[in-house]
């Protein structure tokens, strides 16, 4: 994808514009997002130099652990950013886009910590932790 993609929140309060490649979303079943969402994640990412935030304001950020922090609007809860704080690339949750996307589904990472509430049964590659082309915050 070479073209611009916006999104934001869901009462609008924060919005972003994102400038050329984005990552093939990656689902995330470890239990830091299940917590956050209630379910699992569905994100791509974006280099921190192709994305444009507005309403910081309303953005804050969570401190999940000591190498990454999660970003969310504090006015109506969306999670919008997983942010690893050595890295200069942002995830961004797949579901804060506005259409159409043009995103699609790449892999599963952290499956041996999913929810024993559901199957994944997309035929995805499904990686017990994470691959070492994405950089998480544990191992």
């Amino acid at each position: 994808m070479g073209e611009n993609h916006t999104g934001s929140c869901l009462c609008g309060a924060v919005r972003f514009t994102t400038r050329g490649a984005l990552r093939g979303v990656v689902y995330c079943h470890c239990s830091q997002c299940r917590k956050q969402t209630g379910h699992f994640v569905a994100a791509t990412s974006s280099r921190d130099a192709d994305i444009d935030i507005e309403g910081a304001d309303a953005l804050a950020w969570y401190g999940a652990s000591d190498i990454a922090k999660r970003g969310f609007c504090r006015s109506c809860g969306s999670v919008l950013f997983w942010k690893h704080n050595e890295l200069d690339t942002i995830s961004i949750m797949a579901g804060s886009f506005d259409k159409p996307t043009g995103l699609s589904a790449e892999s599963h990472i952290f499956v041996g910590d999913k929810g024993d509430y559901y199957a994944i049964d997309d035929g995805l590659p499904q990686f017990d932790k994470s691959t070492p082309s994405i950089k998480v915050a544990i191992e």
